[in-house]
């Protein structure tokens, strides 16, 4: 089924085979399965594969050029990829370590804001951005913590390193396809499962809930989960976490303020007080009195009873401060300056257009960059220069000069591949991975998180919003 002659990784560190056509550790069991059933049957599992995603509901949502929203089936591919426990060790250390240290970063410019007193950093960086919200300043948060969850991408360069390409602060997305990956390929590859000691992501939930259960004084927290509702790409994962957790599914307008400034949801059987919500909402639209007027969204006086702390909102609003790719470059110094530690993980190296040295390298050298607006996701936005036509590189130009506070560039980086099952054949696709970081009480980092895979041979863009698609994440003994 695979065949190793015409296998290529075209260049990129692939984490199944090497350079000289070897299976690395622990892989050669997965080909040697493959390899053993026939078409037929080989057929047959991927059919049942497409029928467990239909029957479980596993869809995604986006937008045809018509800008109709529809629903699409969870892409996944069944070739799992494969990640040592003792690396993931490191892997995992490391993702603690910079959660630690935006957390304190984003108090910190709330508050004493000692790190842009120290020079380290232009302090405009964070009091002109958008995401600064004067409304948080002088909040101090339980434990410190404002991202409560956080989704942090990674990739694997040529080296075989990982690097940390973002981190996703406000409403990170995508646990719930890390969940259910999980349960379709055990409901249809359970003999892959037969070779491997893979450490289980289904605690996940568990682990959140215990996460939010911290943050309250209450024994018992009533808890609930704030969508935008069913038009929302990400509905999905809302309903679906809400259920797993137990938890209410609402909208801005199931939810009030009451008596005492404290926040009710409304049933059937009257008023039910709320002691932390799990927005899944831009800060934006949480709350009319307060950012977008015209908002329907959100909760008139959320912010007020959330400042009086009547409520804890989950993640704060203001963490975006800490999502914006200009912010990124100065994770390393955060570390250092807030944990007096050495980064475990390493930054990939990172040019802020609004520096003007950085701006004439970036003009100069953009055929070998990646130019990206600092606060878009979901891979939109981005330019890759040596892929770009020539009148998409000049205006990309104009816009970094029109407003270089909105740009960073960094250095191509070749993600990683593995062998993925592409229109009845296997070939090699780029990958990245985004696993999720719990903080409260406690920290929790889900052994592996979501692999999300670019379809399209030679693409490097990987969103699912954009055509891409998704393996299991297993990490093994």
């Amino acid at each position: 089924m695979l065949n190793l002659s015409k296998y290529s990784s075209n260049g990129s560190f692939d984490e199944f085979i090497t350079k000289n056509k070897k299976f690395r550790s622990k892989r050669s069991m997965i080909f040697n399965y493959l390899n053993s059933l026939s078409n037929l049957e080989l057929k047959d599992l991927i059919l049942a594969k497409d029928h467990a995603i239909r029957s479980m509901g596993l869809t995604f949502r986006v937008y045809d050029d018509k800008n109709i929203l529809q629903d699409r089936l969870w892409p996944l591919d069944f070739i799992p990829r494969i990640l040592s426990k003792s690396e993931w060790e490191k892997i995992s250390n490391g993702l603690i370590q910079r959660s630690k240290a935006l957390n304190m970063f984003i108090e910190d410019c709330y508050n004493e804001q000692e790190f842009l007193k120290s020079e380290i950093m232009d302090p405009k960086l964070v009091t002109d951005s958008p995401s600064f919200l004067k409304e948080c300043i002088g909040m101090k948060l339980k434990y410190s913590v404002w991202a409560h969850v956080c989704g942090t991408d990674l990739v694997r360069d040529k080296d075989g390193k990982f690097y940390v390409l973002e981190d996703n602060l406000r409403v990170p997305s995508g646990a719930s396809y890390m969940i259910e990956n999980r349960m379709v390929m055990k409901r249809v590859f359970p003999d892959l499962f037969n070779d491997y000691d893979v450490l289980p992501v289904d605690e996940y939930t568990t682990k959140l809930y215990s996460t939010f259960k911290s943050l309250s004084d209450s024994k018992n927290p009533e808890i609930v989960l704030l969508t935008p509702g069913i038009f929302n790409s990400a509905y999905f994962e809302h309903s679906y976490l809400a259920q797993q957790l137990g938890i209410d599914l609402v909208e801005g307008s199931d939810l009030r303020i009451g008596k005492g400034g404290f926040v009710y949801k409304k049933t059937i059987f009257g008023l039910v007080k709320v002691d932390i919500i799990y927005r899944r909402i831009n800060d934006d639209f949480l709350d009319p009195l307060v950012w977008n007027k015209k908002s329907t969204l959100g909760v008139p006086g959320l912010i007020k009873a959330w400042k009086d702390n009547k409520v804890v909102i989950v993640n704060a609003p203001g963490s975006g401060i800490a999502d914006d790719k200009a912010i990124y470059s100065y994770v390393p110094e955060m570390i250092k300056f807030f944990l007096n530690e050495k980064p475990i993980l390493n930054n990939i190296k990172t040019y802020l257009c609004s520096n003007k040295k950085d701006r004439n390298y970036v003009e100069k050298n953009i055929r070998k960059l990646v130019v990206k607006p600092v606060n878009e996701s979901g891979g939109y936005g981005i330019v890759i220069g040596k892929k770009a036509s020539e009148s998409l590189i000049n205006d990309t130009l104009r816009k970094i000069n029109k407003n270089p506070r909105n740009f960073v560039a960094q250095p191509f980086i070749t993600l990683s591949t593995g062998p993925t099952y592409v229109s009845g054949d296997v070939d090699s696709r780029n990958m990245d991975l985004r696993p999720f970081i719990l903080s409260g009480k406690n920290n929790y980092v889900s052994p592996g998180g979501l692999t999300r895979v670019a379809l399209k041979k030679g693409s490097y863009i990987v969103n699912s919003s954009q055509g891409g698609g998704s393996k299991d994440t297993w990490i093994v003994g």
